[in-house]
């Protein structure tokens, strides 16, 4: 059986200071899954605050689409989408995992992301 076509999208531009273009990343991940695509979503840098339970209620969008960001992260877990915050970025802010929202699936890295960027069934997008 042939395994799925992905879809590997860094997230590292739009932290917390720049709520409007944080809805991007997430509406990109949900119409890839709807494309049937497996989709992994990696929070880095600054993006990381996004995948915090304290931000949970935080809008993000602009115009008439801005939604609290527990609406984004909600949809992409049900089209599918594993979200991931870089362990490396978490450190560097001094976070526990526990500081995380219950719809992160857990901590990546780079060399996972870099791994992805190889295999020819996958694609990369970088936010």
């Amino acid at each position: 059986m042939a395994q799925r076509r992905g879809l590997a999208i860094m997230v590292w531009s739009c932290g917390p200071d720049d709520a409007d273009r944080a809805a991007t990343p997430f509406v990109a991940a949900q119409a890839a899954a709807a494309l049937d695509l497996e989709v992994e979503l990696l929070f880095t840098a600054r993006s990381v605050h996004w995948l915090l339970a304290a931000r949970h209620d935080t809008p993000i969008g602009f115009g008439r689409e801005t939604m609290p960001l527990a609406t984004y992260l909600q949809a992409c877990v049900e089209a599918g989408v594993q979200m991931r915050a870089c362990s490396q970025a978490l450190a560097a802010l001094g976070l526990p995992r526990e500081a995380l929202v219950s719809q992160c699936s857990g901590l990546g890295g780079m060399v996972a992301f870099v791994e992805r960027t190889q295999d020819p069934r996958w694609s990369t997008l970088v936010f």
